[in-house]
């Protein structure tokens, strides 16, 4: 049976989306089967991803309002082993009419037990916010694997997003867990990145990747050309480290399963 990934940061602009999409692309380019969900109402990962986000039929809002099933909703093959669960603007409005519904902090969770036999990994972008969405995706996941940008105020906002996973697994999902966490934007020309790496190593008792990914231009170029870094430049250092982090993951869930 699969991993189930949560990509989660309340703060926005971590790079969180992009690991999404290198991570599933870099486990797909290792013959893994992967599904990526995109349950973030911007619909970065969707474009970043090379779909028309604003041309679709239907997206996770429809499956999750009960207007289609997750089957109806799955983009198949949008590359070599990579399907894709679609969004757009239209899911900001599903916590509103999910008001009401009862176990609605399960609606994700439902459907994906349906295909979850399918794929090795489901990796789920979550939106920059600590929103039902994100709580739907953290009762869907096993862990949570939390980007965090190296600078200044790193650590701010990261011990209540802990204390949101550690909620959720008290109440909703027994069995989820901190993946780990992994830097993203280092640079290693500025002292600063050094010492965000260094405190947050010293104040956070949890999994660090050993993989950093650098700030990197092809990088920050390859989702306007709605392609993975691995497709866009498979030789740049952020393909590299996208590559390096997929092989830790796969190594971590291998001693953990």
């Amino acid at each position: 049976m699969g991993r189930i990934i949560a990509v989660a940061n309340q703060k926005g602009g971590v790079g969180k989306t992009t690991t999404a999409i290198n991570l599933s692309a870099s486990l797909a380019s290792m013959e893994k089967k992967v599904l990526t969900i995109d349950m973030d109402p911007q619909g970065n990962t969707t474009s970043g991803l090379g779909v028309d986000k604003n041309n679709l039929d239907y997206t996770v809002y429809h499956m999750l309002i009960g207007e289609a099933d997750i089957t109806q909703c799955i983009l198949k093959e949008v590359f070599e082993n990579l399907d894709l669960l679609p969004s757009n603007v239209q899911l900001s409005g599903a916590e509103i009419e999910l008001i009401g519904i009862e176990k609605k902090e399960y609606m994700l969770k439902r459907q994906v037990d349906q295909v979850k036999e399918q794929y090795e990994y489901i990796i789920i972008d979550c939106p920059p916010a600590l929103s039902m969405l994100t709580i739907n995706a953290m009762t869907t996941a096993d862990t949570v694997l939390v980007p965090i940008q190296c600078e200044y105020y790193a650590l701010e906002g990261l011990s209540q997003l802990i204390y949101t996973i550690d909620l959720v697994k008290k109440r909703l999902n027994p069995r989820l867990e901190l993946e780990g966490v992994v830097f993203t934007m280092y640079d290693a020309r500025t002292n600063l990145s050094l010492q965000v790496v260094e405190n947050v190593k010293n104040n956070l008792h949890q999994n660090i990747y050993k993989t950093i990914i650098p700030r990197n231009v092809r990088l920050a170029e390859a989702p306007s050309h709605g392609l993975p870094i691995q497709l866009y430049d498979a030789r740049s250092a952020g393909a590299e480290a996208y590559q390096l982090l997929a092989q830790e993951v796969i190594e971590r869930g291998s001693e953990e399963w």
